[in-house]
């Protein structure tokens, strides 16, 4: 487990990462945050999220992923579904579902360099101090990075 400041795009961008995970909701909505900019940056990533079933509850806990190409840099985005809603207020991170999209990235993306942002604590209201626990565990013996954005 790594810590690392910077932009997790530019990152990947740049090759320090094979695959970046971000937390979605199950409404296929990347409007703010870090989600809005893979949207605009990295559209591939909002096309596999809206190949999935829209406002579906059964999502939580499941990924869809995005092969990127940029020049000779390649990477995967994996949308996780990590809260059902982005309404209102409140704690809208799922930490079981969180538990369940590490375990997946796990499977899925074995000796990988993986790089995260706050996943569940920035606009879902989640406790980090939760959160990165559950990641550590489920990401054990992995090269993974928390990305602490700084522009």
């Amino acid at each position: 487990m790594y810590i690392k400041q910077g932009d997790l795009i530019q990152l990947a961008l740049a090759g320090e990462f094979d695959v970046i995970v971000h937390g979605c909701n199950c409404h296929c909505q990347m409007g703010r945050g870090i989600a809005l900019t893979i949207k605009e940056q990295l559209p591939e990533a909002y096309v596999a999220d809206c190949q999935t079933p829209k406002s579906d509850k059964s999502k939580l806990g499941t990924i869809s992923i995005a092969e990127i190409k940029r020049g000779e840099t390649q990477f995967i985005v994996v949308n996780a579904y990590t809260q059902f809603d982005w309404a209102g207020s409140g704690v809208k991170a799922d930490y079981h579902a969180i538990r369940q999209v590490m375990k997946a990235i796990k499977t899925a993306f074995l000796g990988k360099r993986i790089g995260y942002p706050k996943i569940g604590a920035g606009l879902a209201g989640g406790d980090w101090d939760i959160i990165y626990p559950i990641i550590c565990e489920e990401l054990a013996g992995e090269h993974h990075t928390y990305v602490k954005y700084q522009s």
